[in-house]
């Protein structure tokens, strides 16, 4: 048997004869459950969210990107496109072509960033889901059309139910502007809206998606393409994409670059890591101060069994092992709080997947409820986070105390 863990067992769950030390022996232990329960519907929280804007661009940022390294286009060659689309757990292969353009529609003009798509994405990309008016339709008939991001067309003040026509200019690449008629400087092409998507703030204040074949006209090019957008099947895995990714670029050479999702997003992901780890050591912080009540509470403790100290050391027992003791003792006040805490935290976040009791505000929000996920790691770093303040925080008022009653 664990003598010192078996004293302070019964020191934890045994009457005091001063209530105040009870009483901030349960303070103490509900404080590390709300904290630890808060930590973990937190991260829980952010997981959720982190899965809904990955979710969303999903619609339009491919799986795997393939770029030049240097330059804007490039000639793709049949050869390596046929073999790419041959490949275990590749979908889709879909070819495009973008720049930033001057857009006109009814007197309304600014920029926006152009995305020419080959037939392929028209009829297989996921972005049909994302609509919020009209339909991802590129094409009726021979006519080509154009489908606007949401915010970029609240400001353009585009409808898909009208029959105007909008007007898509680029400059000529191989004439200079002319200052008495910049207008003859200019490639343009006319096309109707015929669908409005809302993916986030970002993109939708700024895309606009056309034909490639006339996205060419509008600049100038033949076969040229400024990227391959790669979509792998659903299901596949981290490692399979990985390995992918650097098969590809073994094939292509330094000519070219392979990304992933994280390398064609850096700054949102990144982002979206530090504010979850920003969130996790805050709550931590905040553990650490209602875990200084346990301090109070082994302090008194120590004070009110200065007669079994003594009656310990008479039996032979060692400093070492009387300091071990109400180390324990402060150690599962926090682990009776880490364990409830985890209970509650776990149960709560199951129930909010479940039933979806916590809405979101406002009504034209993407979920209705807040998005939560558990994620193993985050239990994991839970428990070892605060498992170690508590014990940290129970050494302090054991060795301080029991020098002092030595004295």
């Amino acid at each position: 048997m664990n003598l010192p863990f078996f004293i302070a067992r019964r020191y934890l769950f045994a009457r005091k004869s001063h209530n105040v030390i009870n009483i901030i022996s349960a303070i103490s232990a509900a404080g590390m459950a709300i904290g630890t329960a808060a930590l973990i519907i937190i991260l829980s929280v952010y997981n959720g969210f982190d899965d809904l804007i990955r979710t969303s661009v999903s619609g339009i940022e491919p799986d795997i990107l393939v770029t030049p390294a240097k330059g804007k286009v490039f000639v793709p060659r049949a050869s390596w496109t046929d073999s790419l689309r041959q490949r275990a757990h590749v979908a889709a292969v879909f070819s495009v072509l973008q720049d930033n353009l001057f857009i006109d529609y009814d007197g309304n003009q600014g920029v926006a960033l152009a995305k020419g798509v080959d037939s392929l994405y028209e009829r297989e990309a996921p972005l049909q889901e994302f609509m919020r008016e009209g339909t991802f339709s590129l094409h009726k008939g021979e006519l080509p059309q154009m489908a606007v991001g949401a915010a970029l067309a609240y400001k353009l003040g585009v409808n898909p139910a009208f029959l105007t026509f909008a007007k898509l200019y680029f400059p000529d690449r191989e004439k200079n502007i002319s200052l008495a008629n910049p207008t003859a400087s200019l490639h343009s092409v006319r096309m109707r809206p015929s669908g409005i998507f809302s993916i986030n703030q970002q993109i939708d204040e700024s895309l606009v998606i056309l034909p490639i074949a006339s996205m060419r006209e509008l600049l100038g090019y033949e076969e040229e393409v400024s990227a391959l957008e790669v979509r792998l099947a659903p299901g596949t895995g981290k490692k399979a994409t990985r390995r992918l990714i650097r098969s590809l670029q073994r094939e292509l050479g330094p000519s070219f670059r392979v990304l992933d999702r994280f390398r064609q997003n850096t700054a949102l992901y990144k982002m979206m890591r530090y504010e979850k780890a920003a969130i996790f050591l805050i709550l931590l912080f905040v553990i650490i101060i209602i875990a200084l009540n346990i301090f109070g509470s082994l302090t008194m403790l120590i004070i009110e069994k200065k007669d079994d100290i003594g009656t310990f050391r008479s039996l032979g027992a060692t400093d070492r092992l009387i300091k071990r003791i109400f180390t324990l003792e402060g150690w599962l006040i926090s682990l009776l709080g880490l364990g409830v805490g985890l209970v509650i935290g776990v149960l709560f976040v199951l129930l909010q997947q479940r039933f979806g009791f916590i809405r979101m505000p406002g009504v034209n929000f993407v979920v209705n409820a807040y998005p939560v996920r558990l994620q193993l790691t985050d239990l994991l770093l839970t428990v070892a986070g605060v498992a170690t303040i508590g014990y940290l925080i129970a050494r302090a008022p054991v060795r301080h105390n029991l020098r002092e009653e030595q004295k």
